[in-house]
């Protein structure tokens, strides 16, 4: 057999692999495939073989190349979900797509993904040629300025793929803190990290039900949690044209501002009352303690209804946590008078401030008083004053103007419950697989388009987690169980084998993956090429 090049006058040449036979005096060929379509390496690689180059050797020592099958699992789902598509073929748009991957498998700064990217087949699997971080931080800039768009593409192809709109939206928000001092948004505000002296931003996420996420955005860090409620009505409202929908947020989001900001757009609500709320019931005799023994009981008053609840095991946990505190005071107490005992020269008074500063911050003034009898400090306890501080704990109340023919009790309370999807995600986002922080960019606009990304990535880890689940199971049940990290870091082992020829020719194929990454790559119903080739 040889390799045969035929040319022709319009065309390239056909390159076919032919063998020779001889019939009586006649020598005949006959084609036996087309190579037309090979690589020029790969028909060197042929031609060489038929002469007999390789018949002395055994099989070249392959050279590992980049890895593979990390980026090219990630793309798979990214195109199920219609990101890729929505995100655009363009080259900014491939460079926000190699963002958003990278955050799942990855994270880091931009200049981290650049080193991270010299590792992985970005150019096999992504099409992308060489680039640096300003590239990065030029895609950014281009993800914040498309954000809309993106978004309602994303929708549309979420509202295909589940054959209909969502009828109730999540929404909750956070927020984390800065490093740095540089951020257009950063800002002073209620910081839920416990960093004291820290800047921070704010972020609220918008989700269905199951804690899909549907769209994000970043506020600056002083935002306070019910001001952020409209820009979610006009999400809802005009980028989705949604019109008939229940809005559903937690008790410090959805005030009376944000309720009548829904009221105006014909959205309804779902959300909880604040203590001082439910207690302003208490007075007003709309509701009594004894409701709260039922499993679910429910009021309606002035046009709203209200679903009250006692969780036993929460009641429990402050209790708890109560005498605990008490206990705590207590031991103080008496340590600081066992030392003014000890010393003449030490002075009451001054122990007697921390202590009532220590009652005030841990909210149990409104019972426990601290006083000075002569030297020694003594603790009072008004138990009247305790039951009443008391007599809600476990205890809240939902409120809603949905319909009772529309939403039954249980099922307002149930989707309140829901709101812990997007908690979920929301720890996600900051201190889980994605890790927004640290936030290292500093432009407002590429604040968005990192927060952009993070929730793209997002969307892929849910993916990812929820078609694992049912081939490995979860670490709740299992210990064992294997991961999302688990996975990608299987995948990981995973590269490009590139096999040399001669010093000008080799030729690249993927390996079979093993039986661990097989049954991963099926679970995550990604199929990989039959052969890579370069």
């Amino acid at each position: 057999m040889y390799i045969d090049i035929v040319p022709n006058r319009h065309s390239p040449p056909a390159i076919l692999l032919r063998e020779s036979f001889r019939e009586g005096q006649k020598v005949h060929k006959r084609t036996v495939a087309n190579l037309s379509q090979w690589e020029p390496a790969r028909i060197e690689a042929l031609r060489r073989a038929l002469r007999g180059d390789f018949d002395h050797l055994t099989a070249a020592d392959p050279v590992c190349g980049p890895v593979f099958g990390v980026l090219y699992a990630l793309k798979m789902v990214a195109d199920e979900l219609g990101i890729t598509a929505a995100l655009g073929r363009s080259r900014l748009g491939q460079r926000g797509l190699f963002l958003t991957l990278a955050r799942v498998a990855h994270q880091g700064s931009r200049l981290s993904a650049v080193r991270w990217a010299k590792d992985q087949a970005v150019a096999e699997v992504l099409g992308l040629g060489s680039f640096d971080e300003d590239d990065l931080y030029a895609a950014l800039d281009d993800l914040a300025q498309r954000q809309e768009r993106i978004e309602q593409a994303l929708y549309r192809r979420y509202v295909q793929r589940c054959g209909q709109a969502p009828a109730l939206f999540l929404y909750d928000v956070t927020s984390t803190y800065l490093e740095g001092e540089k951020n257009q948004l950063a800002e002073f505000g209620y910081n839920r990290d416990g960093k004291r002296g820290k800047l921070q931003i704010v972020v609220g996420l918008l989700t269905d039900a199951q804690g899909e996420p549907l769209a994000v955005r970043v506020f600056s860090g002083s935002t306070a949690d019910p001001t952020t409620v409209p820009q979610q009505i006009e999400i809802v409202k005009q980028q989705f044209g949604v019109s008939e929908v229940v809005f559903v947020g937690d008790r410090g989001m959805v005030k009376s501002g944000g309720k009548q900001a829904l009221t105006a757009a014909r959205l309804r609500y779902i959300t909880a009352l604040t203590d001082p709320q439910i207690r302003k019931l208490l007075k007003q005799g709309t509701i009594q303690p004894s409701l709260f023994d039922h499993p679910v009981c429910e009021v309606e008053a002035d046009g709203r209804r209200y679903i009250l609840r006692r969780n036993e095991a929460e009641a429990g946990r402050q209790q708890r946590r109560l005498q605990d505190k008490l206990q705590k005071l207590e031991a103080k107490v008496r340590a600081r008078n066992e030392q003014v005992q000890r010393s003449p020269r030490c002075r009451p008074a001054v122990g007697l401030g921390h202590l009532q500063e220590w009652v005030k911050r841990h909210k149990l003034a409104r019972f426990v008083s601290v006083t000075l009898q002569g030297r020694t400090i003594q603790v009072q306890k008004d138990e009247t004053a305790q039951q009443q501080a008391t007599l809600l704990d476990g205890c809240y109340v939902i409120e809603t103007d949905v319909p009772r023919e529309l939403l039954d009790a249980q099922t307002v309370h149930d989707r309140y419950t829901d709101l812990a999807h997007v908690e979920q995600d929301l720890r996600m986002l900051k201190t889980g697989l994605l890790e927004i922080r640290p936030v290292v960019v500093r432009l407002e606009k590429r604040t968005r388009g990192h927060v952009l990304v993070c929730m793209l990535a997002l969307k892929i880890s849910r993916e990812l987690q929820r078609r694992l689940a049912p081939a490995f199971g979860t670490t709740e049940a299992d210990p064992h169980a294997v991961t999302l990290p688990d996975a990608l870091a299987a995948l990981g082992r995973l590269c490009l084998m590139t096999y040399p020829i001669d010093d000008t020719h080799s030729v690249t194929r993927l390996p079979q993956p093993d039986q661990h990454q097989a049954r991963i790559l099926q679970a995550l119903n990604v199929h990989l090429p039959r052969q890579q080739k370069m």
